[in-house]
C-alpha cells in the first residue's frame, strides 16, 4: 500500500517536473526568436556568455526518470539563475501568479527564491555561513570579471550620443567650479588682506586653509561616494560649495572669511574625485579615454572665466559699495559672487541627472541600475532618428555580496542617536574602503598613483606661486628704480590737491600746509615735520610716516592711523572721523590689470594641450602621455635660468602650462580606471587629497623662495616632475580595461 502510494507520488512530481521543463523550453524557444529578429543581438553584443549555459545542459539531460519518478536536468524556478536577475517577455508572474515589484514598468524579474526552513532544493547553492571567506571572495571576483565585460557590452549597445553629452557639459560645471576656485584664492588673497586690515602674521593663511579644505574633502566625499552614490555625494559637496561662497562674499572679519573659505574649500574638494568615476562609468571602453580628456578642458574654462572676471571686476573700484563706515563691499567681494554662479549652474542641472548605474549594479540594485541603462539606450536612440529600437538586455550579472555583522541601532533611540549611529558607521565604512586600496591587488597602483599625484601637483601649485610673485617682483624692482627722491625740502602755505606717486621724502619741513582730496601712493616720508598742517580726505596705499614728528596737526576723514605712523611723535594733534578699515584703490593700477591678464594668458596656454591630449589619449596610450607630458614639463623648467625679464617669464609659464596639462588629463583618466567600483571614489579621493596637500607644501615652500633664489626652486620642480613622470610610466596600462 504505502509503496504503491509512493509510486503515484512519485509519478505525479514527475508529471510537474515535465511541465515545468515544457514550460521553461517554450520561453527560451520565443526568447531566441525575438533575439534573432533584433538588430541589437549581434556577434559583438552577445550577452549570453553572461547567462547560464541551458544548451549544454539541455545536452546532458536523460530522457528516463529515475527511481524516484525525478528526471536529473530537471530545474524548478528556485533553480535556475540563483544570482541573475531575468527580465523574460513570456513570464511576467512567479508560480503563485503574484505581480512583482516592477513588472508594471518592465524590470527584469529576478527569479532567486530561497527554500521553506527545513528544506534544501536539488542544486541550490551551500549557505554562505557554510562557506570558505575566501571561496565567498572568489566567487565575488569572478562576479566583478563577468559584470565588468557584461557591462562593456550593454554601454556599448546604450551607444554614445545625446545622454552622455548631457551629463558630459552637467559634470563640465561641476569641474568648472573646481577650477575657479582654485584662482579665486590668487586672486582675492591681496585684496582681502587689505581691505581687512590683515596683518604680516596673517597674511597667507587664506591660500593654505582653502587647499586643506579641499584635502580633507576630497578625501570626505570621495570615500562617501561609495557608500551612498556618485551623483548625491556631488550634489551635496556643490551646494555646500556654494553656500559658503556666497556667505564669503559678505562677512567682513578676517576670521569668519576664513571659515568661509574653508568650507567652500571642503565642499569643492569633492569635484574631481567624483566627477571623473561618475561620467567614466558612462563611458564605453573605446569613448573613454578621449572624453574623459575632453572633460578636462572645463578647469581649464573655470581658470579662464577666473581671470577674465578678475580682470574685468577687481581693479574697477567702482563696482564697490558701501553702507556708512562700518560695511564695506568692495569690488574683489562682487567678484567671489560671481566666481559662484558656475557651482550654482551645476546643483541645478545635476537634479536631473541620473545616479550611475554601476554604482547600483555594484549595490545590489538591479531595477534602478536596468531603468537608468534604459534611460540612455532610449534618449541615444531617439536622437539618432531609431526610437524603434529595443533594449535587448534582459539579465545583468550583480557581484556576491559577502555578509557582514553590523550592529543595529534600537529602534527605542532618540533622533540624534540615530543621526550620530549613521555618521559613525558612514565614517567607519569610508574608513574600511580606505584600507582596502592598500590591499592586494591594488596595493602598488595606490602607492605609485599617489606618489604621482604628488609629484605633479608639488610642482604645478609650487611654480604657479612662484611665476607670479616673481613677475611682480621684477614689476617692483622696476617701479622702484623710477623712484623720486627729495631730501632737505622746506614747504610752506602751500595747498596738496593731487596725487602724490612713488616718492621718499627725506628731512622734510611743511610748515602751514594744506593736504586736501589727495592720494599718497607709495609715498614714504622720513625724518620729516609736520607743523600746524591739515589733512582733510587723504587716502594712503603703500605710504608710510618713518620717524616723523606731528605738532599741531588737524587730521579730518583719512585713512592715517598708527600703522602708518611709524615710530613717528604726535603732539598737540587730534583726528576726527577717521576712515575704519583698510582703504582700498586700484584707481590707474596697472600692476594690478597686468597680473590678472598675464594668468589669463597662462590658463588660456592649456587649451592646445587639452586638445591634443584628447585626440591622442587613446591613440599613444594613458602612461606615455603621463610620463612624456611629466619629464617634458620638468626639463622646460631649465630654461628659467634665462628669465631675466617679463616677456621670458610669461613665454615660459606658457610653455609650462600647456605642457603639463596632458600629464593632469592622463591621471585623471588612469585613476578613475584603475580602481574597482566599489573603490573609485575613495582611491580617486585619496590620490587628489594627496594632490591639495602637497598644493599647500608647494605653496608655503616656493613661496618662501620668491625674491630669495632661483636655483633651489627650478631644481626642485624639475627634479620631481622627472621623478614623478618616470613613476608614472610603471602604472599598468589601463588602455585596454573595462570598468571593473
Amino acid at each position: 500500500m504505502d509503496e504503491s502510494y509512493n509510486n503515484r507520488m512519485s509519478l505525479v512530481k514527475g508529471a510537474k517536473d515535465i511541465a515545468k521543463e515544457a514550460k521553461r523550453h517554450a520561453a527560451k524557444k520565443v526568447s531566441k526568436i525575438v533575439n534573432r529578429a533584433t538588430e541589437e543581438y549581434s556577434s559583438q553584443r552577445n550577452y549570453s556568455q553572461f547567462q547560464n549555459e541551458d544548451k549544454d545542459n539541455d545536452d546532458a539531460c536523460y530522457t528516463q526518470p529515475d527511481s524516484n519518478g525525478h528526471f536529473p536536468c530537471s530545474r524548478t524556478a528556485n533553480d535556475e539563475d540563483g544570482e541573475h536577475y531575468a527580465s523574460d517577455a513570456t513570464e511576467g508572474h512567479d508560480d503563485e501568479d503574484e505581480i512583482y515589484e516592477g513588472e508594471y514598468q518592465g524590470v527584469p524579474a529576478y527569479t532567486d527564491r530561497k527554500p521553506r526552513d527545513g528544506q534544501v532544493s536539488l542544486g541550490q547553492p551551500v549557505s554562505d555561513s557554510l562557506r570558505d571567506r575566501k571561496e565567498l571572495e572568489l566567487e565575488r571576483q569572478t562576479d566583478e570579471e563577468e559584470l565588468a565585460q557584461q557591462y562593456e557590452l550593454i554601454m556599448q549597445e546604450c551607444g554614445h550620443g545625446r545622454f552622455q553629452w548631457q551629463l558630459f557639459f552637467v559634470l563640465g560645471m561641476a569641474l568648472m567650479s573646481d577650477g575657479v576656485e582654485v584662482f579665486v584664492v590668487g586672486f582675492v588673497l591681496p585684496s582681502a588682506e587689505t581691505d581687512m586690515c590683515v596683518p604680516n602674521s596673517g597674511a597667507g593663511w587664506l591660500g593654505s586653509i582653502v587647499y586643506l579644505g579641499m584635502m580633507v574633502g576630497a578625501f570626505f566625499w570621495g570615500g562617501l561616494s561609495d557608500k551612498v552614490g556618485r551623483k548625491q555625494c556631488l550634489l551635496v559637496a556643490m551646494s555646500v560649495t556654494g553656500f559658503f561662497s556666497f556667505l564669503s562674499s559678505f562677512v567682513q572679519g578676517y576670521g569668519m572669511f576664513l571659515f568661509c573659505r574653508m568650507f567652500s574649500g571642503f565642499g569643492i574638494g569633492g569635484a574631481v574625485p567624483i566627477v571623473f568615476p561618475y561620467f567614466a562609468e558612462f563611458l564605453a571602453r573605446e569613448k573613454r579615454g578621449e572624453h574623459l580628456s575632453w572633460l578636462c578642458m572645463f578647469w581649464m574654462i573655470g581658470g579662464i572665466y577666473a581671470s577674465a572676471m578678475a580682470w574685468l571686476i577687481i581693479p574697477h573700484y567702482g563696482w564697490s559699495f558701501s553702507m556708512g563706515s562700518a560695511y564695506q563691499f568692495h569690488s574683489w567681494r562682487v567678484f567671489v559672487v560671481v566666481c559662484a554662479l558656475p557651482c550654482v549652474c551645476a546643483v541645478v542641472a545635476l537634479t536631473f541627472m541620473p545616479e550611475s548605474p554601476r554604482f547600483f549594479l555594484e549595490m545590489g540594485k538591479h531595477d534602478e541600475a536596468w531603468m537608468v541603462l534604459k534611460q540612455i539606450h532610449d534618449t541615444n536612440m531617439r536622437a539618432r532618428g531609431e526610437p524603434e529600437k529595443v533594449f535587448t538586455v534582459n539579465r545583468i550579472k550583480l557581484p556576491k555580496h559577502l555578509d557582514e555583522l553590523v550592529e543595529m541601532q534600537s529602534d527605542s533611540a532618540n533622533p540624534v542617536g540615530k543621526v550620530l549611529f549613521r555618521i559613525r558607521t558612514e565614517l567607519r565604512g569610508i574608513w574600511l574602503t580606505f584600507m582596502s586600496c592598500f590591499n592586494y591587488p591594488v596595493k602598488d597602483n595606490t602607492v605609485k598613483l599617489a606618489f604621482v599625484w604628488f609629484t605633479l601637483s608639488f610642482g604645478y601649485y609650487g611654480l604657479s606661486v612662484w611665476f607670479p610673485d616673481v613677475i611682480h617682483h621684477l614689476q617692483s624692482d622696476e617701479y622702484a628704480s623710477r623712484v623720486k627722491t627729495h631730501n632737505n625740502e622746506h614747504t610752506e602755505d602751500f595747498t596738496f590737491n593731487f596725487t602724490l606717486e612713488n616718492q621718499i621724502h627725506t628731512n622734510g619741513v611743511f610748515v602751514n600746509n594744506r593736504f586736501i582730496s589727495m592720494k599718497l601712493k607709495s609715498v614714504t616720508f622720513i625724518d620729516s615735520t609736520f607743523q600746524n598742517c591739515y589733512f582733510d580726505d587723504v587716502s594712503t596705499v603703500g605710504s608710510l610716516f618713518k620717524n616723523c614728528t606731528f605738532v599741531e596737526v588737524f587730521f579730518y576723514n583719512t585713512d592715517i592711523d598708527d600703522s602708518k605712523l611709524v615710530g613717528s611723535r604726535v603732539i598737540n594733534s587730534s583726528f576726527h572721523h577717521n576712515k575704519t578699515g583698510c582703504q582700498m584703490t586700484f584707481d590707474d593700477d596697472y600692476s594690478a590689470y597686468w597680473v590678472y591678464f598675464v594668468n589669463f594668458l597662462g590658463t588660456l596656454a592649456v587649451l592646445p594641450g587639452n586638445i591634443v591630449s584628447a585626440l591622442l589619449m587613446d591613440k599613444i596610450g594613458r602612461l606615455s602621455m603621463l610620463g612624456g607630458s611629466m619629464v617634458l614639463s620638468g626639463i622646460s623648467c631649465f630654461f628659467l635660468w634665462f628669465g631675466t625679464s617679463e616677456s621670458m617669464m610669461i613665454f615660459m609659464l606658457c610653455l609650462y602650462n600647456g605642457l603639463s596639462i596632458s600629464a593632469w588629463n592622463s591621471l585623471d583618466v588612469v585613476t578613475a580606471e584603475l580602481y574597482p567600483t566599489d573603490r573609485r571614489g575613495t582611491g580617486f579621493g585619496f590620490c587628489n587629497a594627496m594632490c591639495k596637500l602637497a598644493a599647500v607644501l608647494g605653496n608655503l615652500i616656493f613661496g618662501s623662495l620668491v625674491g630669495i633664489t632661483k636655483t633651489i626652486p627650478i631644481l626642485l620642480a624639475s627634479a620631481v616632475l622627472v621623478g614623478g613622470g618616470l613613476v608614472g610610466l610603471r602604472l599598468p596600462d589601463t588602455r585596454g580595461n573595462v570598468l571593473m
